[in-house]
């Protein structure tokens, strides 16, 4: 495996607006200190998911169920929301075959398709269950409290369906839970449905190499070994004591100083890659949900915002403001060195000027030349970017990503001197939508949402 980071456009003296030498020798200076937090969390035990690269045991959870009911469904349905399908789609998006599930058994090898529902819209789900075979469907639901409002209320649709469907509706079903408490698990000790685990020191965010996605992954025949393996790679690349030889610390910390000493408040993520789109989604949430926090009740809070573009498609959209709008941004790309397969563009029209240059060249040197002529306009224009260079996409370089990318988020936890593992600011939210809905347990949240300001007829406008 070959991955590599480029920050070259990211510092001062390469471009104007970059981070400064200052900046720069004071964030090298005081990595050992932010180092020494990370491996703090560590040896608490709080960082799960560094270890599930070589857990064995998990890892047999999810092979050894995709083995035992291998060939017996068509279509394989996840249930969650979050990062328990955030992680599913980008593994979906990345590595299976494009327009997957649209293809024949043949074409699929045999293979499932791979639905993810990750909303509670009406439409969508009843238009999937619609034209489902339901005696030929598996449903993971996945929830590591066992009680998230959306995936359970999804569960109860799909149960209740299964149930009119099918013989039996547990052979229909398996959970991906917490594994030892929660209503998931407590349904499948009562009913012996299957349950595989999700680690209690492993947040959902972080949570794409437990059975959360490794299991949706084995079950349409992705590689989940070379998925982990890959990860494994990678955080062995990452315990470097030296900011300059640990790729997840230099990319925190460069993020971290634009953010904090060159207003470069926001983050993009752009792959040159179509198979890459989804793992922008996924790392959107990773570094949104870890790192937008209060420090105190007394703060206005901290933390970038991340924000996902794909190469070349997003050059005539969003890159117009990258360019001229707003300096408060910064740009990683993720290039791949093989695309795996390529198309070589015919030699028509060579009259035409706008045409002629086209003939002879291939659509991946084409992508590859958009990509670095991105990266050096921005950087003409004092724009700071890096890029991750990967060999190509595969379940190896895959995984890599997803532990650069976590392994990064801790990091600049530490930097920013909040707790990148938990997500306070989400919890009012739910606790609102359980008291609307008649929860048992939310009565102060209903009582909080009383006394909240009413609608206004001075501000509203139409019926």
């Amino acid at each position: 495996m070959t991955i590599s980071l480029d920050y070259s456009n990211m510092m001062g003296d390469i471009v104007a607006g970059g981070v400064s030498a200052d900046d720069w020798r004071g964030a090298t200076n005081n990595f050992s200190t932010v180092r020494a937090g990370f491996e703090r969390r560590r040896a608490a035990g709080e960082l799960g998911f560094l270890s599930l690269p070589t857990d064995a045991l998990l890892h047999r959870q999810s092979t050894d169920f995709a083995a035992r009911v291998r060939g017996r469904f068509d279509d394989v349905v996840v249930l969650g929301i979050g990062g328990s399908a955030l992680g599913p789609i980008a593994l979906r998006t990345a590595l299976l075959a494009p327009a997957w599930n649209s293809l024949s058994n043949e074409q699929r090898g045999g293979q499932p398709r791979l639905h993810v529902l990750d909303n509670v819209d009406p439409h969508t789900i009843g238009a999937l269950l619609g034209r489902l075979s339901l005696e030929r469907s598996l449903f993971v639901v996945i929830s590591k409290s066992g009680g998230t409002a959306e995936t359970m209320a999804q569960y109860l649709v799909v149960r209740e369906r299964l149930t009119a469907a099918t013989k039996d509706a547990k052979e229909h079903l398996v959970f991906v839970t917490d594994p030892a408490k929660g209503a998931l698990r407590e349904i499948a000790k009562a009913e012996r449905i299957p349950a595989l685990d999700i680690p209690p020191a492993v947040g959902g965010r972080f949570s794409v190499l437990t059975p959360v996605g490794v299991l949706p992954a084995a079950l349409v025949g992705i590689d989940t070994k070379a998925l982990l393996a890959g990860a494994a790679e990678l955080a062995g690349k990452c315990a470097g004591t030296e900011l300059t030889s640990n790729p997840a610390g230099l990319f925190a910390t460069l993020e971290y100083l634009a953010d904090t000493k060159l207003g470069r408040h926001i983050h993009v993520l752009m792959p040159y890659a179509d198979p890459l789109r989804d793992l922008a989604d996924w790392y959107v949430q990773l570094w949104a949900e870890s790192l937008g926090k209060h420090r105190s009740p007394a703060d206005g809070g901290v933390g970038p915002t991340p924000f996902g573009a794909l190469g070349a498609t997003d050059q005539h959209s969003k890159v117009q403001l990258f360019m001229e709008g707003p300096p408060d941004k910064t740009v990683t790309f993720i290039a791949v060195r093989e695309l795996g397969s390529d198309i070589v563009i015919p030699r028509l029209h060579s009259d035409v000027k706008e045409l002629g240059y086209l003939g002879g060249h291939r659509l991946g040197e084409l992508l590859s030349i958009e990509q670095r002529a991105t990266a050096g306009a921005l950087a003409r224009r004092g724009r700071p970017n890096m890029t991750i260079h990967i060999d190509r996409v595969d379940a190896h370089h895959l995984g890599a990503l997803f532990m650069l990318l976590e392994i990064a988020t801790i990091y600049a936890g530490e930097l920013y001197g909040v707790n990148p593992l938990d997500q306070p600011g989400v919890e009012l939210g739910k606790q609102f939508t359980y008291a609307m809905l008649g929860r048992a347990d939310a009565e102060q949240a209903r009582q909080e949402w009383n006394l909240l300001p009413k609608p206004d007829a001075r501000y509203s406008w139409g019926s």
